[in-house]
């Protein structure tokens, strides 16, 4: 059982979305007892290391995982070649590339929306109104939750939780020990907000776009994500220090066009699932084009502009009057989407779309999915999701492609979700608030708090089991 889990854990490092036993390439080589199969997971696992260790190195996760994966391919196409088929080679790279393509660029028109609401000042507004209304301590815990657990199927689980997370350290500088229990709280509220979503998390996203999952079948799991959240919540409230910190006087409005934005980037959403489900076209497409609609009205904007009185101010969070500093520019939007995280998905892409052509992920698909049973295996995937991260887990899992019931698919998008929230590490949003919240949130404060968190993830799971009993 031991070497089972190693074995599964060394593949799960290593995930993709190539399906390469679905394929049409024509005859295909099976390399796990090869020297470049062994080869291949050691340099994969090698980059992760790294990948897992960026904050100590400070080498951006993007840089390790792409040299993997072109050493991987580099490896398979040579035996490929040597064996006179390197037409199932290059098949097989071109359709973990329009894998990725889709993938790349749902997420940009996104990060696009959130970073041009950051702009307007959108998050600010709301961060400010919050600390304006002088809450005490168990009111802010749960209102961050709760807003936190309402945003991020929206808005991204990462962006979310930084932003409530700012509202923490804004009221809770002179209580680090509301900070530590508040970050750790909001690390869940989003993680299980994003669950119910395609669009909260990247795992909901992938498991939607490979038509797996219905759109509103997803909001099946708003019970068991509430569940999710509730529980361990509850227990952490008594941890709170029951008093009223000082409240702010301070103010900030949106910025012209905010309210237009976030109307667009709605009817960006109902664009992506309407071509989706009834023009049966990737909702990539309907992204696509609502960063059209982003760009026609920040053309608008731009035309319109009319500067501040005072043209010297520089700080970007200045209530807006007159107009704004600097007129609004949609492509320096795109330009600070997270371009580290996009390639970062190209390497683990690329990465398992090799071995997963080398034959890794169907061994690991045998062991969990036929020996070990969904159930089983879907909850192991998120206890895992906790060390490795849920992206590079579901994307083994979307690899592996185990013939399961649409309960059993949603059971995966949950525990996919939400498991990463049993450690600080096994989210990008516990990951994020680490750095923000540095010395008040750490790995050791949320280590404290995995019992209790675990005991909301297996009650999630109950329930779904439970409520959605007809799916399986």
């Amino acid at each position: 059982m031991l070497k089972q889990l190693i074995f599964i854990l060394l593949t799960l490092l290593t995930p993709g979305l190539s399906f390469a036993t679905t394929i049409n390439v024509g005859e295909t080589l099976d390399l796990t007892s090869h020297p470049v199969g062994y080869i291949a997971l050691i340099i994969f696992a090698i980059a992760y290391l790294f990948v897992m260790a960026e904050e100590f190195t400070h080498l951006r996760k993007s840089k390790p995982v792409i040299l993997a994966a072109g050493i991987i391919w580099a490896m398979i196409a040579f035996i490929y070649v040597q064996n006179d088929l390197p037409a199932a080679t290059e098949a097989a790279v071109r359709h973990n590339l329009l894998e990725f393509s889709e993938l790349f660029l749902f997420l940009l028109v996104a990060m696009t929306y959130i970073n041009a609401m950051e702009e307007r000042l959108v998050f600010e507004s709301l961060k400010t109104w919050l600390i304006r209304k002088g809450f005490g301590y168990r009111k802010l815990f749960w209102l961050t939750g709760t807003l936190a657990f309402f945003i991020s199927p929206i808005a991204d689980n990462l962006t979310t939780a930084l932003l409530m997370c700012a509202v923490l350290l804004a009221v809770g500088a002179k209580s680090p020990r509301f900070v530590g229990i508040g970050c750790i709280n909001i690390v869940i509220a989003a993680n299980a907000g994003g669950a119910f979503s395609p669009f909260g998390d990247i795992t909901t996203l992938m498991v939607w776009q490979k038509n797996l999952v219905e759109f509103s079948t997803f909001f099946l799991l708003f019970i068991p994500s509430v569940i999710n959240f509730i529980v361990p919540a509850a227990i952490m409230h008594f941890a709170i220090p029951n008093e009223t910190p000082e409240s702010s006087v301070e103010k900030v409005d949106m910025k012209r066009g905010a309210t237009v934005i976030i109307f667009l980037f709605i009817s960006t959403i109902v664009t992506a699932v309407s071509f989706h489900n009834f023009l049966h076209i990737p909702p990539v497409i309907g992204m696509m084009t609502g960063l059209a609609y982003l760009q026609i009205f920040g053309y608008y904007l731009k035309k319109t502009h009319k500067p501040h009185k005072n043209e010297t101010q520089k700080d970007s969070f200045a209530v807006n009057v007159a107009g704004d500093v600097h007129a609004f520019d949609v492509f320096s939007k795109i330009s600070r989407a997270e371009w580290d995280t996009l390639l970062f998905f190209y390497g683990v892409v690329l990465s398992v779309g090799g071995l997963g052509f080398i034959g890794y992920l169907a061994l690991a698909s045998e062991i969990m999915y036929v020996d070990w049973g969904a159930t089983n295996a879907n909850i192991m995937v998120g206890i895992l999701s906790a060390i490795v991260d849920n992206i590079p887990v579901m994307f083994a899992v979307l690899s592996m492609n185990p013939d399961m019931s649409q309960g059993q698919w949603l059971l995966v998008t949950l525990t996919a979700g939400v498991g990463g929230s049993l450690l600080s590490v096994g989210s990008a949003a516990g990951v994020a608030l680490m750095g923000q919240a540095k010395g008040q949130y750490t790995f050791f404060t949320h280590l404290k708090w995995t019992p209790v968190i675990a005991l909301g993830y297996f009650a999630s799971i109950g329930v779904h089991l439970w409520v959605n009993e007809s799916m399986f």
